[in-house]
């Protein structure tokens, strides 16, 4: 939890003991206990609360805000809220929705789409621009290999080639945000939920997350003999910012 001053930025001078109650024991004490209670566990507990009370007001655009710090996800925000209007009363539940749209407006693909998000793909950090996160949908070697990647905004892997004696290739199944795919040679495409792009082998390509949104597509390995990937010159930001503003 970051150091808090709103106490005593707002209430020094008028209420210096309630300002330090604040920020030292309330926001230090009490939220610095993360090894008796998670941050994220006590961020959904105050969101929680306001929400319960009413307090639809910068309170509670600040513990969203910390809640995303913490952890919370925009699908586990909208459940939590969804939960407590229940409880706590269909228009409180609608003011809540209204500050959570918008601290999470720009996590939309954020968590993977509906396969989620996975582990961040470090093992092939080097082979692609900006953050990518790979979740292994099957077990490679016992079946056809798929996994699911997310790309964050901007994101995208290098040029590179499949190769493969025979078979082989990539098929791209497009599940969440929109991106963009690029064969040597040819003309970017955007892509869009429920696109597909078949990729034969020894065709070189790229593909990777469009400027302002997350993207996600599970990629499939089709089977093929002496398989391997090839990867090349990276896609530069000329190459990219160029291909977003034609979009």
């Amino acid at each position: 939890m970051e150091k808090q001053t709103a106490g005593r930025t707002v209430l020094g001078t008028f209420a210096p003991k309630f300002a330090e109650l604040n920020d030292d024991v309330l926001f230090g004490e009490v939220w610095a206990r993360e090894g008796a209670l998670a941050s994220k566990t006590r961020s959904i507990i105050t969101v929680s609360a306001l929400v319960s009370k009413g307090i639809i007001d910068s309170s509670l655009k600040n513990h969203l805000e910390n809640a995303k710090k913490n952890g919370v996800t925009k699908g586990e925000m909208a459940e939590i809220i969804t939960h407590l209007a229940f409880y706590a009363g269909w228009p409180n539940a609608w003011g809540a929705f209204r500050m959570a749209l918008e601290v999470y407006k720009d996590d939309d693909g954020k968590e993977g789409g509906m396969f989620g998000i996975g582990d961040e793909n470090t093992a092939f950090a080097q082979h692609f621009v900006g953050k990518s996160y790979l979740k292994p949908l099957t077990e490679s070697g016992k079946t056809v290999f798929m996994a699911n990647v997310t790309f964050e905004p901007s994101c995208r892997n290098d040029w590179h080639i499949h190769h493969a004696k025979s078979g082989g290739g990539q098929i791209l199944i497009c599940t969440s945000g929109s991106g963009w795919y690029q064969e040597w040679g040819k003309a970017a495409r955007m892509l869009k939920p429920g696109d597909v792009i078949t990729i034969p082998s020894e065709v070189k390509h790229w593909h990777g997350a469009s400027k302002d949104s997350w993207f996600s597509h599970i990629a499939v390995e089709v089977p093929g003999e002496e398989t391997k990937t090839e990867w090349c010159e990276k896609v530069s930001d000329e190459e990219y910012d160029k291909l977003v503003w034609e979009a």
